[in-house]
């Protein structure tokens, strides 16, 4: 389960620091302070001006039936859409079927998937991102998208048996991975031509989003920190945790990465000392699960970087952190602006 919750949380990135004039930011959660930010600001929380998708308009007409070779290398073929279950660890494919104008035809959704379009969905992840057979069954699906992120294989195995076609996506979660689950969606779903139509337009939107980075900017070192004080599960992400990627992309240096970390490690306090994080970016509600910006600096070894001298800490919704969809290109350039609207004072 732990593996599961580490795997979906790379992507947060919202590189942000926390320490200047921010007019795109606002006051950190746990933060209690509504004050205007000065030239040494402190948290801020990176959020989208529209947390939702945007779908398609006009919405695609399913050419059915669709038939494909899922990721496990079955071949499935879908002859209706009228009651599609998206799922997977991240609520990226959730995201996708709503962009492509079937928010409609979805009757259930996982606990990564919040945006408000699905957030009044039946849930059927109840133990965390465990598939519940039972829960499933219920919503009589005729399609069930998903990803190897989520299972388990029994369950997936027995909607099979029950005559529901699953088709799986591959899982890999980078910006570069966006277009072809896009395609791959949409081919299940009998829309070929709306999936080209929204890859056109989520390429525009993250060159637009390359393009928001300010040229010549400094890069600063941020450490994506994935929390949760309530379980005591405190991690620090590296190369290949998603996380990574969205750093870089908003014009940052991942931290973890550059002092040879891979994937997610523990946090230990000489480890993070050592990677010297000018920002530590953070999910809203890992922030909020260790008392706010106070807990996290009371953490071994917070106190004692750049980021937490200068109280430079970034939230970001845990919906959009690491989802990489439709709204990546969102997503970076709140991040970029965050993260180079402010320069700390010393």
């Amino acid at each position: 389960m732990i593996r599961r919750v580490v795997v979906a949380l790379a992507v947060l990135l919202v590189g942000l620091l926390a320490g200047c004039a921010n007019p795109t930011g606002s006051p950190a959660a746990g933060t209690g302070s509504g004050a205007a930010p000065t030239a040494d600001c402190g948290p801020v929380t990176a959020a989208l001006t529209d947390p939702d998708v945007t779908p398609l308009d006009p919405a695609p007409t399913p050419l059915l039936p669709a038939t494909v070779t899922s990721a496990d290398g079955r071949t499935v073929t879908v002859a209706d859409v009228g009651r599609i279950l998206p799922v997977n660890l991240y609520g990226s494919i959730a995201e996708l079927v709503f962009s492509l104008g079937l928010g409609g035809n979805v009757v259930g959704r996982d606990t990564s998937t919040t945006f408000p379009a699905a957030a009044g969905l039946p849930v059927v992840t109840p133990a965390g991102h465990d598939l519940a057979a039972e829960a499933v069954l219920a919503l009589n699906p005729t399609v069930v998208l998903a990803d190897r992120s989520i299972g388990p294989p029994e369950v997936l195995n027995q909607l099979r048996a029950a005559g529901i076609p699953v088709v799986l996506i591959e899982a890999e979660q980078t910006l570069a991975a966006v277009p072809a689950h896009i395609r791959a969606v949409a081919a299940a779903l009998g829309v070929t031509t709306a999936g080209e139509r929204l890859v056109t337009r989520v390429e525009a939107e993250l060159a637009e989003a390359a393009r928001s980075v300010p040229a010549g900017a400094p890069a600063p070192r941020i450490a994506f920190l994935y929390l949760r004080g309530t379980a005591g599960v405190y991690l620090i992400g590296g190369k290949g945790a998603g996380s990574d990627a969205m750093i870089v992309a908003a014009g940052g240096v991942d931290a973890g990465s550059a002092v040879g970390l891979a994937k997610f490690r523990p946090l230990t306090s000489e480890g993070l000392i050592n990677a010297a994080p000018d920002v530590i970016l953070v999910m809203s509600s890992g922030l909020a699960s260790v008392g706010g910006v106070d807990g996290l600096l009371k953490l071994p070894g917070v106190g004692q970087t750049p980021a937490g001298q200068h109280r430079r800490i970034v939230d970001v919704d845990d919906g959009v952190l690491l989802a990489f969809g439709t709204r990546s290109g969102r997503v970076v350039q709140a991040l970029a602006r965050a993260v180079h609207s402010c320069r700390p004072t010393s």
